[in-house]
């Protein structure tokens, strides 16, 4: 029977990747507009996100970090957050929603990967297996999307790639910074989290927020990037810590399932996505593989 603590990490881990489901859609439709930069997008995240979390710390216990956690939480900022979302965002406008979310699907599978190494999880032939069908289930969307092109499949080699390095670098973080999260607050935490990032992208961001027109931001738009920022920063990002420290961080990332479903019914229904048979091909087996993956002996 689950205790309630694990209750709440299951709860956390599911709402913050529908969460992040919804962000897929949302940052094509931004993205596509040309009117913010995805490096100007990722600091407006990253300054609104940090100043509601140091807001937030002062109405919480005051909790002193150690100078020494301080290049750790710092290397957890690059990890967790720059690197992730820069990708993320420069990946959007050359894949489609579908694509994306069947990439990121692959999660699970890069964070038993981080586990075998740092927690010194058995690496068994389930899980060999599992990873080799999930890359078959890439290569053939690869191949796929590669002799589409110039037709209606929007999705680039390089937008597959970028996606890859997100969901593997955000596997690292859930993996390697279990020890870290678990030892402070998730608000004091993420507060540095989102400060290190503020002060890593601003020098180069501040120029193209800068140039934009303001006045040309509908209020569709504005709501948009309320939206990322409240809810697929602020929101998500206490919610994944919040999860990493009641489960494990397989079973934190098992709940990116959850994503390509929101992702792919939005993307569909608004027209942004089409469903074919080969993209079904794909995300079955990269979902079959993962499942073996994360179902194998000492998974969990």
């Amino acid at each position: 029977m689950i205790d309630k603590g694990s209750l709440r990490g299951h709860g956390a881990g599911f709402i913050a990747y529908a969460i992040f489901g919804i962000n897929v859609v949302i940052c094509k439709d931004i993205t596509h507009s040309q009117l913010l930069s995805p490096l100007a997008l990722f600091c407006f995240r990253s300054i609104g996100a940090g100043l509601l979390f140091w807001i937030l710390s002062l109405f919480t216990p005051a909790e002193p970090v150690e100078k020494s956690d301080l290049p750790k939480i710092l290397a957890a900022s690059v990890l967790g957050f720059l690197l992730t979302q820069i990708t993320f965002l420069y990946a959007i406008p050359d894949i489609t929603p579908m694509d994306c979310s069947i990439m990121t699907a692959l999660s699970p599978i890069y964070t038993m990967c981080t586990a075998a190494v740092v927690l010194k999880e058995p690496i068994t032939l389930k899980k060999v297996g599992g990873v080799l069908l999930s890359l078959c289930g890439i290569i053939y969307l690869i191949t796929n999307s590669i002799s589409a092109a110039g037709g209606a499949t929007e999705t680039k080699p390089i937008g597959i790639f970028l996606i890859f390095l997100n969901s593997f670098c955000f596997s690292l973080y859930l993996g390697i910074f279990k020890p870290l999260i678990s030892k402070y607050s998730t608000v004091t935490f993420m507060k540095w989290i989102f400060l290190f990032a503020t002060l890593m992208s601003l020098p180069f961001a501040a120029p193209e927020m800068l140039r934009i027109d303001y006045a040309t931001l509908s209020g569709k738009y504005l709501a948009e990037v309320g939206y990322l920022i409240i809810f697929a920063t602020f929101i998500a990002y206490y919610l994944i810590p919040v999860s990493q420290k009641l489960i494990r961080p397989t079973l934190v990332s098992m709940y990116s399932y959850v994503q390509p479903i929101i992702a792919i019914v939005i993307s569909i229904s608004v027209g942004m996505d089409t469903l074919t048979w080969q993209k079904l091909l794909a995300a079955l087996t990269v979902f079959l593989g993962v499942r073996l993956v994360s179902f194998s002996r000492g998974a969990k």
